[in-house]
């Protein structure tokens, strides 16, 4: 069959740049799907995307589908033969819907029925005919929130749509698509190159674009956008800043980019950095610069979508649309230093936290509360909590978080700074919303590790205190991710503590508040106790290595970790596959006849293997019960794998259900001592082969 290459270019007015990858990969998938619902194969599709254009290019494309038999089925044979063999109304009526005679009728067996039966002939149908229907299918999949139409138009698209190219090799595949005629003529860049161009051939297509000053591609964009970034970088010894959202957004922004470098005045500087950096990224898409130690130096880099003559005009433009967006910030910086940090907490009286919970005010005196409470626990000077806790919030009064609310502890930083508090007590403001997100950082400080737990609990306890407990995808406080938080608080700062004990301290800073404390510290401790599945399983852990240390409910987060990394260790030893099974093989046997005491009667053993057993644990008992006083569970579980050898043996050798009562409940016995081993470390029984 032949092949063809396929290029459908779809020519707008500028996409929405944060759309543009996703519109790009949804076009490609959809058409994808389409093509192979027609049953038309391809060797692969391209798919391209810059601010005015989406873009495929199919490659080694059947010409058409391939010819096939459509079978029409008729009534059951026995209803469409009359006894002696002539067809009957049912059957008659069949061939005329059918158009056909009795000698195109055949039958075949549908279960325990033979019926009649009619294979038609279809021919398949050429790209030609079915691409634009494919094509425009596609596009009306796209996910696109607001759709919109020009002047008396009824098509409508995320963008008013200019010309469309559908082009096989070298021929036009006439068709209308989102209301535009296809044919061979794309445009270049909106300034160096406005002109039509005639496409010759579909494999023309990029180059030809590039000569006209646009980079379809929106990887080889990219890539030049790093790459002229990073050399205006090393030129001034500096490091750029590249969020991957912000360079997906300048790449979409641009057909032909062009990196420039600029300054700012130095005295910016003073003002927190990370403000300054915020506004010029979010509102102006530029590249910020720091040093090797990260602090932010006086240049930025724009991405122009010209080559200008002069760029040093292009330069200056950009210098001067961002110095007031950093006047701002050094206004609002300047203006808070006027009233001292502790000051502020009167206007939190004035913020609402939660209508049933109170105000900001009332949260931070709970987190003061709760953080002399837990100091211990952290080892942080409870004086130093108290403090930071009383200023934890107060940064959010301040003209800096208001105008950049990512800026929520950070700016309380720099003001408890430069009032001269500690380090400590300092950091801490910023690190009491840490973790942000999964996988990010933890605190560094005592003092921080303190506020964090003590903020998430707060909130936490108090939301499942009112009722508003988490359903379904509602979770309008992250309690989910905040829970998350909570046990990697707990788990890397290696706190023994129990999650009880902690919701416990949260209900006492709460008292009246809190209606119903009892039911509100099971829900809480059982809503923590559930987050265990959803953190191990986004570390790789299986299932049923957590099932296994789930099933002793250890109460203390840290006991619960150091549990799934023996269980874990455990797993990959040549003897876990053997000792799982033998273990439930004893849970089984015990479920159905349970051990009436734990005292095994030496003088009762009379197989070798069962005294092999017995003795093979008395044996490991003292070397056991040290390492699991001090938690080290993957020691105890690599020591009790040595047992693989004589329970192999006990199992091959002894009838455990014997006849004599008096040795059938001595083995039930020792079978119990062997299960109580394991257990006190995880149910390997639910462990998978």
């Amino acid at each position: 069959m032949n092949q063809h290459t396929v290029l459908f270019e779809l020519g707008c007015e500028e996409l929405p740049p944060k759309s543009l990858k996703k519109l790009r990969d949804a076009l490609k998938q959809e058409t994808e799907k389409g093509l192979n619902h027609a049953g038309l194969n391809f060797k692969k599709i391209d798919a391209y995307a810059a601010p005015r254009r989406l873009t495929l290019k199919i490659t080694a494309l059947d010409a058409s589908q391939a010819d096939t038999q459509k079978r029409f089925d008729g009534p059951a044979k026995q209803a469409a033969f009359d006894p002696q063999g002539n067809p009957t109304r049912a059957l008659e009526g069949f061939m005329r819907g059918q158009g056909i005679t009795l000698d195109d009728i055949t039958t075949f067996q549908a279960g325990k029925v033979e019926k009649v039966c009619y294979y038609k002939d279809v021919q398949g149908q050429s790209i030609d005919v079915l691409l634009p229907d494919i094509l425009q299918h596609a596009l009306n999949q796209l996910p696109i929130a607001k759709r919109m139409r020009s002047a008396v138009s009824r098509t409508e698209f995320v963008r008013p749509v200019k010309w469309a190219v559908l082009l096989k090799d070298e021929h036009v595949i006439d068709a209308v698509i989102q209301g535009q005629k296809t044919g061979n003529i794309t445009y270049g860049h909106r300034f160096h190159a406005p002109e039509a161009i005639t496409l010759q051939h579909a494999n023309d297509y990029l180059v030809a674009l590039e000569h006209a000053h646009v980079i379809a591609d929106f990887e080889k964009r990219q890539d030049m956008i790093q790459a002229q970034v990073k050399t205006l970088a090393d030129d001034v010894h500096a490091i750029a800043i590249v969020p991957v959202d912000l360079l997906d957004e300048v790449t979409a922004l641009v057909e032909w980019p062009v990196a420039l470098r600029a300054t700012f005045e130095a005295r910016y500087l003073a003002v927190p950095q990370e403000a300054l950096i915020t506004t010029m990224q979010d509102n102006q898409k530029y590249f910020c610069l720091v040093d090797a130690n990260h602090k932010l130096q006086p240049y930025f880099i724009t991405v122009s979508n010209i080559a200008s003559k002069d760029p040093q005009q292009i330069i200056e433009g950009n210098e001067k649309v961002v110095r007031p967006r950093l006047s701002d910030a050094e206004f609002f910086f300047l203006q808070d230093q006027k009233y001292p940090l502790a000051s502020r907490s009167e206007k939190l009286a004035q913020m609402v936290f939660q209508a049933q919970l109170g105000t900001l005010w009332d949260k931070s005196q709970r987190i003061a509360q709760i953080a002399q409470q837990i100091a211990h626990i952290t080892g942080a000077n409870p004086a130093d909590v108290e403090k930071a806790a009383h200023l934890s919030k107060c940064d959010l009064t301040s003209e800096l978080v208001g105008e950049f609310p990512e800026l929520q502890g950070i700016a309380g930083t720099y003001y408890a700074r430069i009032e001269g508090e500690s380090d400590e007590i300092a950091n801490a403001l910023a690190e009491q919303y840490l973790p942000k997100f999964a996988g990010d950082v933890l605190p560094t400080t005592k003092t921080g590790t303190t506020l964090a737990l003590a903020d998430r609990l707060d909130t936490l306890v108090g939301i499942f205190g009112i009722g508003q407990a988490p359903t379904g995808s509602k979770d309008p406080f992250a309690l989910r991710r905040s829970a998350i938080g909570i046990l990697r608080l707990i788990i890397e700062n290696k706190l023994n503590v129990t999650i009880e004990s902690l919701v416990n301290a949260v209900l006492n800073s709460y008292g009246h508040v809190i209606q119903d404390h009892e039911k509100t510290r099971t829900d809480a401790v059982a809503f923590l106790e559930g987050r265990y599945r959803a953190k191990y399983e986004d570390q790789g852990v299986t299932v049923d290595v957590i099932q296994a240390v789930q099933a002793l409910s250890p109460k203390s987060p840290l006991d619960f970790d150091q549990r799934i990394n023996a269980v874990n260790h455990f797993r990959n030893l040549p003897e876990a596959a053997a000792l799982a099974a033998a273990n439930k093989r004893v849970a089984n046997i015990l479920a159905k006849e349970p051990a009436t005491e734990a005292h095994v009667e030496e003088n009762l053993l009379v197989e070798d293997a069962e005294k092999g057993l017995y003795a093979a644990i008395q044996a490991l008992r003292p070397q056991i019960e040290p390492l699991l006083q001090n938690h080290q569970y993957t020691e105890a579980l690599s020591a009790l794998a040595t047992l693989r050898t004589p329970i192999d043996y006990f199992f091959e050798h002894v009838m455990v259900m014997a006849d004599d009562a008096t040795l059938k409940a001595n083995r039930l016995r020792l079978l119990n001592q062997l299960r109580q081993l394991f257990t006190a470390i995880a149910d390997i029984s639910v462990l998978q082969a």
